[in-house]
């Protein structure tokens, strides 16, 4: 990564991850070479350069997405709505009213916002400071992302339904993949109510729309891949907020992604079908990029942009769009987007990968111009002129093979013929089809976006390395070195400029080295709680450009029909098969999992074999394993709800702590490829969680609140709790613990007698909306665990604090009974008392109810680990940014 500051990314020390405040200078919005290149004639209309260069050099507005499943999304959109708007557009400022925050009017059901108030204002006035709380808080617990406008576009392009197969390429930090899993799971609600009211009637099935023909769960699989470790972690981080099973995160470099094995299945002469492998119906090629259209908020493009940049990213980009249009289905889309407004990273790549894929008749370019209404856009280039390193320009492949003949190679490197408009064949691709997105457009980032259809069946030409000029390397020395000693005439030999590029000055080296290929994915804005920081700055690069150029893939990579298919020039280097270990599972924890602070996700527990990071085999259950028969007659669940999709993750394939849950086509890749060198790091949901329980009879199994969502509609009567009004769930966030023995269940209103009566063990609230005055506007499903004093509500404080936020505006501090009762007994004691391994009293565990103590050292250790999460945010977010902390943390 680079450096900023004089500090690399990921150490806080002293100073941070940026130069204090003290030492920070602005960066001068200026950049020769930069505006030299876009102001050629071509790229922005004379007429438009101007707003163009004042739009490149403003900041950017802030903007934010609702997530989440749709009723959810729209019921916190509401709250915005109804409560923060209406206290912003009461603010005057010097004589008019404050802008608000408005929806972005090309994004559907409007879950999308943007917010173009000026610091100076949003800090003076208290209604901005009471709705940054709230986007904290919504943000911390996964109900909105921050995300830019523009970085929205491509999945929306992309057109998935429920039931298909999409592959995110480069997808860290998964704010794109979120807005995938979205549309994979679109009316999956809906259609899970239908299911649970035909089993609570004893109807027979209706026919469900298609992709949701699970009993009404979606069918579809979303494998979210990143090429590096702890990107794909922090990709998992933001991803398991939604609690899909049809996620599947995996690890590997995209230009070489590896073909996925099915099950076979039987032929008509009764056979099986070998070697069957999964085609993709949709996949999102979001590219590495050199981020020029990040200026606004990345100003680091200013000082560090150069056209080696572009340059040395274009054969990886071609790559990982060709290894995307060979793993599509025909008829399938790809969407292909950059961050840059460089066509050579842009026009130039969509070119190149449809000549190496046979051409025009084998994939086409959709026009999506008429597609979201609203977005203001231009058509693509079809003639631009290309920037050597040395600042000269060049219209055409045959001036740059003319200069070489004269002149040498000198500037030259890592020109290709690709990176020109296409000729001969391929002159009349309609580029005008592909998207470009300017800053001065609608006040955003600049964007390029270009949706691609498969026709037929391809085999993808070999890169062709005679129409690439080499950058700096021994064999570059080589070539100039010929080409002098040809010219010389019995002279001396002059001065060898590849030398110059071979051996570059100390600082010019460094230089380079920090000048990084940014992400179209990498489009996460400063956080909330540090929008009003002036001098904040904008995230990393993700990559270097010489690194990714370095990267030439293997030579051959297997297609998904079985058929190899020539993708670089160096040999082949099988991926070795994953190693499997004894070692059980301790990573999983028996308390209820918190939603992890955006700021600080949690750092996955990495064991190394031979130097190599190892994940826990994904091992699943037989369906007639013997924890599984007692879970299901405990909650009385439906034998509709499969029994062969559960999962855990050590090798003696044992319930130890956790109960994963799957969909059935994740199910069938990991079974297919165990072994196989693919390397998946995350698929599930939690679904039960063991429990610490002394009661024989009770159900050592909870449910954890991740998988509530898909077991729910399935459940039995006897474990229900219904809920209907405001106040009683006002004290079941508020307090925990509160006692249902003796008097204390009248204090729980409607559900008071219901939670006296009902057995201990976990059970299920089910909160009903309704019209009245003080009723819910949306349905919500939580755990509850019943013991044998006293009631908890499952869920972290952090996300019970959000709920406060959100449906009562209130920020009253939680109350925990049982630490005030552990500081009393503490008070009392004549002498400090030793401490269990969970940091609580002997005594205090002495005093409480058995069944109760484990739940209740949970939540203390819960509520400890969160407050210090928050004191870091608040400490850590003023001086940086979101790719700051995800990188810190990782």
């Amino acid at each position: 990564m680079g450096k900023r500051g004089g500090k690399k990314f990921g150490g806080r020390g002293g100073g941070g991850g940026r130069a204090p405040r003290s030492n920070w200078q602005e960066v001068e919005k200026s950049n020769e070479k930069l505006e030299r290149y876009y102001n050629e004639e071509g790229f922005i209309p004379d007429e438009e350069k101007e707003a163009f260069w004042d739009a490149l050099k403003r900041g950017l507005p802030n903007s934010f997405r609702f997530t989440g499943s749709r009723g959810h999304a729209l019921a916190v959109q509401q709250r915005l709505k109804d409560h923060y708007i209406p206290e912003i557009t009461s603010i005057q400022y010097e004589g008019n009213f404050v802008e608000p925050p408005r929806p972005v009017p090309w994004y559907p059901d409007q879950l999308a916002w943007s917010m173009a108030t000026p610091k100076n204002v949003i800090r003076r006035f208290g209604p901005f400071a009471s709705f940054q709380k709230f986007l904290v808080a919504e943000t911390d617990v996964g109900n909105i992302s921050r995300q830019e406008v523009v970085s929205m576009i491509p999945p929306l392009l992309i057109d998935a339904k429920p039931g298909m197969t999409v592959l995110d390429m480069c997808a860290a930090p998964g704010s794109k993949s979120a807005q995938l899993m979205e549309l994979l799971h679109a009316g999956e609600e809906d259609t899970m109510l239908q299911v649970s009211r035909e089993i609570k009637n004893g109807a027979a099935p209706a026919p469900l729309p298609e992709g949701l023909n699970d009993d009404g769960r979606s069918t579809g699989l979303l494998i979210a891949n990143d090429s590096d470790y702890k990107r794909a972690h922090m990709l998992i981080h933001q991803m398991k907020r939604l609690n899909s099973p049809n996620l599947i995160v995996t690890n590997h470099d995209a230009t070489m992604y590896p073909s996925i094995k099915l099950p076979s299945l039987p032929s008509a002469d009764g056979k099986a079908q070998k070697n069957r492998y999964l085609k993709f119906d949709r996949i999102l090629a979001d590219v590495p990029c050199s981020g020029d259209g990040t200026a606004r908020k990345n100003v680091n493009v200013w000082k560090d942009w150069n056209p080696s940049n572009g340059l040395g990213l274009h054969a990886t980009q071609v790559r990982i769009l060709v290894r995307a249009l060979q793993m599509l289905k025909v008829g399938g889309r790809v969407v292909y987007s950059t961050c840059s407004m460089n066509p050579v990273e842009n026009e130039a790549v969509i070119a190149s990968a449809i000549e190496r894929c046979g051409g025009a008749a084998n994939v086409s370019i959709i026009d999506c111009s008429k597609e979201l209404p609203g977005l203001k856009r231009s058509p693509g280039m079809r003639s631009w002129k290309v920037m050597d390193r040395e600042g000269r320009m060049w219209g055409s492949w045959q001036e740059v093979d003319e200069q070489r003949q004269r002149e040498g190679i000198d500037g030259l490197g890592r020109l290709a013929e690709g990176m020109f408009p296409p000729v001969g064949e391929n002159a009349d691709l309609p580029l005008e089809r592909c998207t470009r997105i300017y800053p001065h457009q609608q006040d955003t980032g600049g964007f390029f976006i270009t949706v691609l259809e498969k026709l037929t069946e391809i085999r993808a030409k070999p890169e062709d390395n005679t129409k690439v000029i080499p950058k700096a390397s021994v064999a570059a020395l080589a070539e100039e070195l010929d080409f002098k000693q040809k010219h010389s005439n019995g002279q001396p030999l002059e001065k060898i400029n590849a030398l110059d590029d071979l051996v570059v000055p100390d600082q010019e080296a460094q230089k380079e080295v920090e000048k990084n290929a940014t992400v179209a994915e990498a489009s996460h804005q400063v956080p909330y709680s540090a929008t009003f920081d002036a001098s904040a700055q904008a995230p990393a690069a993700k990559r270097d450009a010489d690194e990714l150029d370095e990267e030439v893939p293997a030579k051959k990579a297997k297609v998904d029909d079985g058929t190899e298919a020539v993708i670089g020039d160096r040999p082949v280097h099988p991926p070795p098969a994953r190693p499997e270990t004894d070692t059980v599972e301790t990573s999983d924890a028996t308390t209820p999992a918190p939603a992890a602070s955006s700021a600080q996700p949690a750092q996955p527990p990495q064991k190394k074999k031979n130097n190599q990071v190892f994940e826990e085999p994904f091992k699943y259950l037989d369906p007639n394993q013997e924890e599984l028969g007692p879970i299901f007659s405990f909650y009385q669940a439906s034998d509709r709800f499969p029994r062969d999709r559960f999962m855990v993750r050590n090798a003696q394939a044992y319930p130890n702590k956790t109960i994963y849950y799957t969909s059935e086509l994740a199910r069938d890749i990991l079974t297919s490829n165990e072994g196989q060198g693919i390397k998946f790091v995350h698929c599930g949901v939690k679904m039960f969680v063991k429990q610490d329980v002394q009661r024989a009879d009770v159900c050592r199994w909870r449910i954890q609140t991740d998988g509530l969502r898909l077991l729910e509609p399935f459940l039995g009567p006897a474990r229900s709790v219904t809920l209907t009004q405001k106040s009683t769930l006002h004290k079941l966030l508020v307090e925990m613990f509160p006692k249902v023995d003796g008097d204390g269940w009248k204090e729980l209103g409607e559900i008071g007698q219901r939670v006296r009566d009902i057995p201990m063990g976990c059970s299920i609230l089910t909160i009903e909306p309704n019209s009245a005055e003080y009723g819910f506007s949306e349905r919500m499903v939580l755990p509850l665990w019943r013991s044998m004093h006293s009631l908890n509500l499952m869920l972290p404080k952090e996300e019970r604090r959000a709920m406060l936020l959100r449906i009562f505006n209130d920020t009253t501090p939680l109350v925990n009974t049982t630490q005030k009762q552990q500081k009393v007994v503490e008070a009392l004691s004549p002498e400090p008392e030793a401490e269990t391994a969970e940091g609580e009293s002997a005594t205090a565990a002495a005093l409480a109810e058995p069944e109760e103590n484990a739940i209740k050292k949970e939540n203390i250790v819960i509520g400890q680990e969160q407050q210090e999460q928050t004191d870091a945010r608040e400490t850590w977010t003023k001086a940086g940014d979101e790719e700051d902390r995800v990188n810190t943390t990782v």
